[in-house]
């Protein structure tokens, strides 16, 4: 018999390791908005979303001044973040361009919109808004038929005035 996973599991935080911790606070708190939650001496820090315990841990347990993982090898492809609204995505948006912070892309990959930016050690970071589910696209079988289309991120933006 195949096991299926319950429907309520959800992915309770990550963990990154990082090179330089106060210089990842400084993205993921001061930049994103994240609180710290807990701070474990000089090298972990726990950060969260709302007062949840925390949703990401940050450390230099084993990456204290550690150049950044290489892109073509293996490890974590991106961190995701989902804001709740699409106008709270258009308001991150507009306070990374405040900051001249550079995304390295965008896509409207229709159950979603999403943007991406790297944190300061080369780890990707997907910020994005899910659409109701009455709204993700189907194909003729009743699939889900996710794709990826530009997102038109002027569009987006004018959400945030």
């Amino acid at each position: 018999m195949k096991y299926q996973i319950p429907e309520q599991t959800r992915i309770g935080h990550v963990h990154l390791k990082v090179s330089d911790l106060q210089r990842s606070i400084r993205f993921y708190c001061e930049l994103l908005g994240f609180e710290i939650t807990m701070e474990y001496g000089e090298q972990a820090v726990f950060i969260s979303a709302g007062g949840y315990h925390h949703h990401i841990g940050l450390n230099t347990w084993q990456s204290k001044n550690a150049p950044p993982a290489p892109k073509h090898g293996v490890g974590l492809y991106h961190t995701a973040i989902v804001y709740p609204s699409r106008k709270d995505l258009a308001l991150i948006l507009k306070r990374l361009n405040e900051f001249d912070y550079p995304l390295t892309g965008a896509a409207d990959h229709g159950v979603s919109e999403a943007i991406y930016l790297d944190d300061p050690d080369g780890n990707g970071v997907e910020l994005y808004w899910d659409r109701p589910k009455a709204e993700w696209p189907q194909n003729d079988k009743d699939e889900l038929d996710m794709y990826t289309k530009p997102l038109n991120l002027m569009h987006l933006l004018a959400l945030a005035e």
